[in-house]
């Protein structure tokens, strides 16, 4: 019953959480006439990437540093091929030909860089500082362009119009933290049900936990993709895998060195390659993401699930 009621509990604050960062998100970006797609890639990013930062951190100091890069490179995967997967097999999202143009270089050069710096088997605290350098230059290229917010807030958000930057930045947090807090009671509660149940912890840790630590980028952007907003959606993808990797995992170097095991290697060409995918998919056709894309992300997950599953990778 407390397994119950921690899943009832973990997925209405998943509900409101989204609905809050969304809503705060859509009038912060009014507000201060920039792009969703911004909104998506910098502020929301960097919230929905804070978990990975503790983990990643704690897992550097208990001397776990594959746990922490694995952390990062599970993430990023999961970011592109479940959440926006899900999300596309939904909703059609879709961005504009020039802000794709503009922000893919950063993104799939974050992707380079880890496999770049890692693929020696250790990162070292210079690494970690120059990725955080990597990180302030991003965002102050993210913030130099200034555009005008060209899409009308929905009647789901107009109440908080009139609001001020505080109202909005409350809002916002508040989302962050009841996403935050309503995944970790949906896994614990999965995860003693499945327990109780008989389930190996193997298959637990692929699905339940795995999962449950990508549920606020699944939950903002499919309430994001719901009302419209596609391109925040998937910023706020491009922006978490850069975040994971210049934020999470340059702080973590630069707090503890990383020594990494040599099979994480297939790892980091594997999440390059996806990155490199969803950009072509995006690319192809009319700029979107549709339900056949979104099914080719999910099975491509999938494998990539199996064959970790299953020893091959």
């Amino acid at each position: 019953m407390l397994d119950i009621l921690q899943i009832i509990a973990g997925l209405t604050l998943l509900y409101y959480g989204g609905n809050f960062l969304v809503t705060g998100s859509v009038q912060l970006a009014h507000l201060l006439k920039i792009s969703l797609f911004l909104i998506g890639s910098t502020i929301i990013a960097f919230g929905t990437s804070t978990p990975e930062l503790a983990v990643s951190i704690l897992a550097a100091l208990n001397e776990t540093s594959e746990l922490a890069m694995g952390n990062i490179i599970g993430s990023n995967v999961a970011n592109i091929c479940l959440v926006l997967g899900l999300t596309s097999l939904i909703y059609t999202v879709s961005i504009q030909p020039d802000r794709l143009r503009r922000e893919s270089p950063p993104f799939i050069l974050a992707s380079i860089s880890i496999l770049v710096l890692a693929w020696d088997l250790k990162i070292s605290r210079y690494e970690g500082i120059f990725m955080v350098c990597l990180l302030g230059l991003y965002i102050w290229r993210s913030f130099s362009y200034k555009e005008d917010f060209s899409q009308i807030p929905d009647e789901d958000t107009t109440p908080f119009e009139e609001k001020g930057l505080i109202s909005h930045i409350f809002l916002i947090a508040s989302g962050l933290v009841l996403l935050i807090g309503g995944a970790k009671l949906l896994v614990q509660g999965g995860v003693g049900i499945a327990i109780n149940l008989g389930i190996s912890e193997w298959f637990i840790g692929i699905t339940i936990v795995a999962i449950g630590t990508s549920l606020p980028e699944i939950v903002s952007s499919l309430i994001a993709a719901k009302r419209g907003y596609g391109e925040m959606a998937i910023g706020n993808i491009f922006g978490s895998n850069i975040f994971n990797i210049l934020m999470v995992l340059g702080l973590t170097a630069t707090t503890k060195p990383l020594n990494i095991k040599e099979s994480i290697q297939p790892d980091l060409i594997i999440a390059t390659l996806i990155a490199w995918l969803l950009v072509a998919m995006i690319s192809y056709g009319n700029h979107s993401l549709g339900k056949q894309k979104g099914i080719i992300l999910l099975i491509a997950y999938s494998l990539y699930i199996g064959m970790k599953g299953t020893g091959n990778l």
